[in-house]
């Protein structure tokens, strides 16, 4: 009897997993589409990004920074306004098992000497070595689990000095929601 109870305790707890759904960002891009996997290691980050996504934040807006073998650079532009609007502040929340690797997911910012992050600006790590200069300076909260070939050809768009594209990069910016067993089949099993 106990090893029926064991038996269906098991079952069911595999089954309630592969139920659950989890909160994936998901670019949609003129190249294709970006899915990111939101780390819950920096709650207030994810929390900041599923917020502005269902608000729409983003649909208007482009990847307005791209280099090659470094990063794509998304939301708002580079500008004084972007980083002086305390409701756009976020504390960092830095971790030093999330590192800026190549598919990480972080969040931008100015010079300010406390690190804040610029809730409405992200970034996606396109140098295949990483860039381990940035770790611990700025907040990684993500990962990308589909669509780095994406990335590639973003990164490798025709761009000015400044390394805007030449045509604009637009994104439309949402949270869909992944059981594990698609999470799985995208390779994905940190959940």
């Amino acid at each position: 009897m106990k090893n029926i109870f064991i038996i269906l305790l098991l079952f069911f707890a595999t089954n309630a997993l592969g139920q659950k759904k989890f909160d994936v960002g998901q670019i949609k891009t003129p190249y294709g589409e970006i899915l990111i996997w939101l780390y819950n290691e920096t709650p207030h980050h994810k929390a900041s990004f599923i917020k502005l996504a269902k608000a729409g934040y983003w649909d208007s807006l482009t990847f307005n920074r791209v280099i090659p073998n470094f990063v794509i650079q998304g939301g708002c532009p580079d500008t004084p306004e972007g980083f002086t609007d305390s409701t756009m502040l976020l504390q960092p929340e830095f971790n030093s098992k999330l590192k800026n690797e190549y598919g990480s997911f972080a969040a931008g910012r100015d010079d300010n000497p406390r690190m804040l992050s610029a809730r409405c600006q992200f970034y996606i790590v396109q140098n295949k070595n990483g860039i381990p200069r940035l770790n611990n300076k700025y907040t990684v909260y993500g990962k990308v689990i589909k669509g780095m070939d994406v990335v590639d050809r973003i990164a490798n768009v025709p761009r000015n000095k400044e390394d805007v594209p030449l045509k604009p990069v637009t994104m439309d910016v949402n949270i869909i929601q992944l059981r594990a067993k698609a999470l799985k089949k995208l390779g994905w099993t940190e959940f």
